[in-house]
């Protein structure tokens, strides 16, 4: 089956080239570490008597999610833990979190020889999927090795079932290998038992998410650090807008009242020049130079800083969520002490933001409506208070999943 499987991931690859590899090209990611996604990793050694959790976080978003897990795995006895990305950026945010700790390692593309060059490696003895990243030779060969796969944290929106029940049938083995899936919510937990997981092997356990956002004691000096080398007046009211996409910068630039700073962050370093071209003139973060005393513009084109940004927000509005995607996580900015207002589409962390905006912590606006709402909540600190006071209570509440995800975690590796 899993021959099957690397000639139709080829053939797909083949045909898709002429649309993926120029893309590939323009925005740099040709220049990538190619062996690491053909399985080629620093050889391990064997894992201690605890087993050796594999954690798979397929980007920076579910790289930062993970802090939680990754200290309460490694406080297990002799339990060893290695973070696995697949994009640059998550792979760079795994070092800058875990380096020091924890071996991080590229997870491979689903060829079965990468696959199984990866395994013989890293050794796993157990691996967890944060979220999704459920792939059909990685399930197919942990299994035959006797390696549990347990999806974490498990997020299935909407959309990704409704593209899965096209293809039920091809997909329901690969759910159904699954030792153990941990979904964030009832409603995902219906949709990964509808794709072909074990209904009794499913379980809610919550969002890591909200377990994410402890504060370290060193991030106010890490946000006054970051205010002080862009050049940003913390006495002035400043708006950021967090993982923005294409057009949400001319927007916010237009909805932001006179005098207020604005700092962009965008969600793609390939959209990082287009974005300095809107907000011209402004401070890039890339260029070491802080800005000129009355510059009201920054560009933040960095990755691993934003939540030190949000630090100094006194409004964050959260990006790709006012056009044609699908929103972003508006936890870290709540969690961080910033009124924080999200678009529209948002059908991506639709559970999270429905719970936040029932509970009084989040704004949801139209863009047409993003101006009014920037300056009602600008005007009055008090407002901005009452938003950020009433989201922080919906986290608490919520927090809880990690505990949970350790103990699938555990249990699945122990009944291998």
């Amino acid at each position: 089956m899993t021959r099957i499987v690397d000639m139709v991931l080829l053939l797909i690859a083949a045909v898709t080239a002429p649309w993926w590899a120029p893309r590939m090209i323009a925005r740099g990611r040709h220049r990538t570490d190619w062996r690491g996604r053909f399985g080629h990793a620093d050889v391990l050694p064997p894992p201690p008597a605890g087993g050796r959790v594999v954690l798979h976080a397929v980007s920076v978003g579910e790289v930062g999610a993970i802090r939680g897990l990754v200290d309460a795995l490694a406080a297990q006895q002799d339990m060893d833990v290695v973070i696995a990305s697949t994009t640059d950026t998550g792979i760079a945010r795994a070092h800058e979190l875990f380096g020091d700790r924890h071996a991080v390692v590229r997870w491979p593309l689903d060829f079965s020889w990468s696959v199984m060059r990866f395994l013989k490696a890293v050794q796993p003895t157990v691996v967890g999927l944060v979220e999704l990243e459920v792939w059909p030779n990685a399930t197919a060969i942990c299994k035959a090795r006797g390696i549990p796969t347990v999806v974490v944290s498990g997020r299935l929106s909407n959309r990704s079932h409704h593209r899965y029940r096209w293809i039920r049938s091809l997909v329901r083995p690969m759910f159904r290998r699954l030792a153990a899936v941990g979904a964030q919510s009832r409603e995902i937990a219906d949709r990964f038992v509808d794709l072909g997981a074990a209904k009794e092997r499913v379980h809610v356990v919550g969002n890591l998410k909200w377990d994410s956002v402890q504060l370290s004691e060193g991030d106010s000096e890490h946000t006054n650090r970051l205010a002080t080398d862009l050049g940003i007046d913390q006495s002035r009211p400043i708006v950021v807008g967090g993982s923005t996409a294409p057009g949400e910068e001319a927007m916010l630039r237009e909805a932001c009242p006179e005098g207020v700073q604005l700092l962009c962050a965008p969600r793609r370093p390939e959209w990082w020049d287009e974005a300095a071209e809107v907000l011209a003139p402004c401070v890039r973060r890339s260029s070491g130079e802080p800005g000129r005393k009355g510059t009201s513009r920054f560009l933040l084109d960095t990755i691993g800083e934003l939540g030190w940004a949000y630090g100094f927000a006194d409004v964050v509005v959260v990006g790709r969520s006012f056009g044609d995607l699908h929103g972003s996580d508006p936890v870290e900015p709540i969690a961080r002490g910033a009124a924080t207002v999200i678009g529209p589409a948002v059908s991506d962390f639709k559970n999270t933001i429905d719970l936040l905006v029932a509970g009084g912590g989040l704004i949801q606006c139209l863009p047409e409506q993003l101006r009014s709402t920037l300056h009602d909540l600008l005007e009055d600190p008090t407002i901005q208070d009452e938003l950020v006071r009433r989201g922080q209570r919906v986290i608490q509440e919520q927090q809880g999943a990690t505990s949970q995800c350790v103990t699938l975690l555990l249990e699945s590796g122990s009944a291998a």
